[in-house]
């Protein structure tokens, strides 16, 4: 399970606020100060400091910080015995009120604490400094400029070939036909499910899952479809599982992220109920919310692939960073975002329109090109964070999200505390996409 910070910028006047965090190396602990809202920038650091300070793991930071002596102000001067960064913002604020995301840990630091021991560098950077700084145009000129920041031949040559991403498999291509023919139903669905035996055996683990309850024994792979799971639900999952296939999900992962499937279903099956909470004549298909839902992150593996000396980098960020958004992150560090990625990459899949938009608009809602599915994500993902199911800081449902799905705040939770009584079934549907994921993977590194 993941562990979720707070945004700063949502719990205190982060204009004043100073984030304490917490990095290591061989040599040791250090604490580097810089206001609340700010990036800090790993790069700059290393070179002042001459030291390839790391992130301290999440629950390492939360035992360390919930120390009973950190909560005298004895203690708190102690703390500061360690090597400090300072960052020159701080300089001009007039206390030096502190907070570390991961415990919630606040309390004034005099400012003798620091004389004569603190270094002072410029290792913050603003979210309005990293938007300063992007490229601008189309989703693809953004991608394509984000590329050739990273000179490299090689990976200029893979965003001429598709981003150098495997092409959507065969039975997802014959699935996205499929759905795109609105005659199209389970007659000739079934035949594709039967011919691929991945994919049919992916469909009867999940029919006879507990999570969907079927009473009496499964006789075949038409049961499984008619019976129990519908043409929907077999649709997407196929979409979902196929496309899952095409890239291997990352080792050097942030410590102390969400693992893939299960952000992938908890946001997926969260997305559907509150699709089917809805009420009104303009209301999306609850299987295109689900898909969104189960794809919604593919981009995350997409950047793994097609940046891999800066994905290791990336993660750093993101672990020090916890209490920015990833988008930002992400920005300063590629120039572009998952989202854009994947959103991108989806329309050259020709998946439904409503999917691409809806990914790609996850993290800006309120968008004038965004739909429902946006938003419905935007809210299954933040209820999610507060327990520990999703990536990204915690953050209050925005009302202005919640009325746009004509849903109240209490009905997300509702829904989202209702799912996760059933979540020992969702982990058991985790484990077999993982299982089918992890054979995969083994199949072609065999074939190579």
């Amino acid at each position: 399970m993941a562990v979720g910070v707070h945004r700063l910028d949502n719990v205190t006047d982060s204009n004043n606020a100073i984030r304490l965090a917490l990095l290591h190396d061989n040599k040791g602990k250090v604490l580097v100060l810089l206001p609340a809202s700010h990036l800090l920038n790993l790069v700059v650091l290393w070179r002042e400091s001459s030291r390839q300070l790391q992130p301290v793991r999440a629950e390492d930071i939360v035992k360390f910080f919930n120390q009973d002596a950190l909560a005298t102000a004895e203690g708190q001067r102690k703390l500061f015995s360690l090597p400090v960064y300072l960052d020159k913002a701080c300089i001009e604020m007039q206390s030096l009120s502190v907070i570390e995301p991961h415990s919630g840990l606040a309390f004034d630091v005099p400012r003798k604490w620091l004389e004569g021991s603190a270094s002072v560098i410029s290792v913050g950077i603003s979210p309005e400094k990293i938007l300063e700084e992007q490229p601008q145009g189309t989703d693809e000129e953004v991608i394509t400029k984000a590329v050739e920041r990273f000179t490299a031949l090689r990976i200029k040559q893979r965003m001429e070939d598709t981003l150098g991403l495997p092409s959507l498999p065969p039975t997802a291509q014959k699935i996205t036909e499929l759905r795109a023919d609105p005659l199209a139903g389970v007659d000739r669905l079934v035949p594709i499910v039967k011919v691929d035996p991945s994919l049919a055996a992916q469909v009867m683990s999940w029919a006879a899952s507990p999570y969907y309850a079927t009473p009496g024994e499964l006789q075949s792979i038409d049961d499984a479809v008619i019976r129990v799971l519908g043409f929907d639900l077999v649709v997407n999952l196929a979409l979902g599982v196929s496309m899952g296939k095409t890239l291997t999900i990352p080792n050097e992962a942030p410590r102390g992220h969400t693992p893939y499937w299960i952000q992938a279903i908890y946001t997926a099956t969260l997305a559907e109920r509150l699709c089917k909470r809805m009420s009104g004549e303009d209301i999306p298909k609850p299987g295109l919310v689900y898909l969104t839902g189960l794809i919604h992150n593919f981009g995350y593996a997409a950047l793994a692939h097609l940046f891999p000396p800066h994905f290791a980098l990336l993660s750093r960020y993101l672990e020090v960073n916890p209490h920015m958004s990833i988008e930002q992150t992400e920005r300063h560090v590629l120039n572009v975002t998952r989202e854009q990625i994947a959103a991108w990459l989806f329309d050259c899949w020709s998946l439904p329109k409503e999917v691409c938009t809806g990914v790609r608009y996850i993290n800006s809602p309120l968008h004038s090109k965004s739909n429902q599915h946006a938003l419905l994500v935007n809210l299954a993902t933040r209820a999610l964070r507060t327990v520990g199911y999703a990536d990204g800081p915690i953050e209050r449902l925005d009302n202005k999200v919640l009325q746009g799905v004509g849903l109240l705040e209490s009905e997300v939770l509702e829904e989202c505390s209702a799912m996760l009584e059933k979540g020992d079934e969702l982990l058991e549907l985790v484990k077999m996409l993982e299982t089918q994921q992890k054979r995969e993977a083994s199949r072609v590194k065999e074939a190579e």
